[in-house]
């Protein structure tokens, strides 16, 4: 007699590759309208699933846990971050929790790198002017940004994100200078030419651009607050590919209204998908850009996310420590 397979619900749509699979394996029960689940049918999902797959805009808090089934028995988040999961509730009510860490460093990277350069030369605001606009020709004095080349990038976080951004920035001939909650080895250290900074304050005081790429933890929430923000030099720019809780966003906004900040790009937002009403507007005068949390939005990234949701839940579905396993302590 074959085994009965594992009841696995998905809150939301995956890459059709991703679903096959799943259903070979699973007795998945998919998204296919790729709306976000509603509280009830979450409630539902917990009920009866014995693997739930939730993603970064599913919060799976202390609550909902607590109304789970006995069978529910993994949560395997499709992301890296685990923000959105309550995994000290899981592991009391024991749940194991896993993410898919790595797939998406350079995905994330690449677009860190991108909205640098989109701030700095003016990017997006330039894209528009022939679509949109009578273009009259070149000007030596238009639309001048400000070059990159030689510019202090101060990198709040070096993990595996932090760590791909500084080997990318050091191709545009970028200064690398960071602040981790340990300091990293030193041979990465000297491969990157990075300069560690013990105090975030100082980094950010002396830094021409600001890359956020640490993860959202209670410790790091509002990490860079409105004091801190303040710190930073009046010609600076500030990117996060992050979490947009990192950020005091009010102050942000507060500062680029006043000058006070050159410009800043943002692919994450407190409130996500609600914008903060002032960045929207600061967004539509080309003051700042803003994506709509795409940093890991590549067929390939997505692809491999989906394969390690997936070896997450056989591994632990035949008895196994799942090799993407979260625990409190990580946090």
């Amino acid at each position: 007699m074959s085994k009965q397979k594992p009841l696995v619900v998905v809150t939301r749509k995956l890459p059709a590759v991703v679903e096959t699979r799943m259903r070979e394996l699973f007795d998945a029960r998919l998204n296919l309208d790729d709306e976000p689940m509603s509280p009830a049918a979450l409630v539902e999902a917990v009920r009866t699933a014995e693997v739930l797959v939730p993603t970064v805009t599913d919060r799976i808090d202390a609550r909902l846990i607590a109304q789970a089934g006995d069978q529910l028995k993994l949560i395997a988040n499709f992301g890296n971050g685990i923000d959105n999961i309550d995994v000290a509730s899981a592991v009391q009510r024991g749940i194991t929790v896993t993410n898919t860490p790595g797939v998406l460093t350079d995905d994330t990277a690449d677009m860190t790198i991108a909205l640098i350069l989109a701030v700095a030369r003016r990017i997006s605001e330039g894209a528009r002017v022939i679509p949109d606009t009578d273009w009259a020709g070149w000007s030596p004095t238009w639309m001048l940004g400000r070059r990159i080349t030689g510019k202090r990038l101060g990198i709040v976080g070096m993990g595996r994100i932090g760590q791909a951004v500084a080997r990318r920035a050091l191709a545009f001939g970028l200064s690398i200078h960071y602040h981790n909650r340990r300091r990293v080895d030193p041979a990465i250290e000297e491969k990157l030419d990075a300069t560690y900074w013990d105090s975030l304050d100082q980094m950010l005081a002396r830094m021409d651009i600001v890359s956020v790429n640490c993860p959202h933890t209670p410790a790091t929430y509002h990490l860079l607050s409105a004091r801190r923000l303040k710190l930073m030099k009046p010609d600076a720019i500030l990117v996060n590919t992050a979490r947009g809780e990192i950020v005091d966003e009010t102050a942000l906004a507060r500062m680029l209204e006043a000058g006070e900040l050159a410009g800043a790009g943002l692919d994450v937002f407190e409130s996500e998908p609600a914008i903060n009403p002032r960045l929207l507007k600061l967004a539509r005068q080309h003051r700042i850009v803003v994506l709509p949390h795409m940093g890991s939005a590549t067929h390939e990234g997505r692809a491999e996310m989906g394969e390690k949701v997936i070896v997450n839940i056989k591994t632990f579905m035949d008895g196994h420590k799942p090799p993407n396993r979260v625990l409190p302590s990580m946090l």
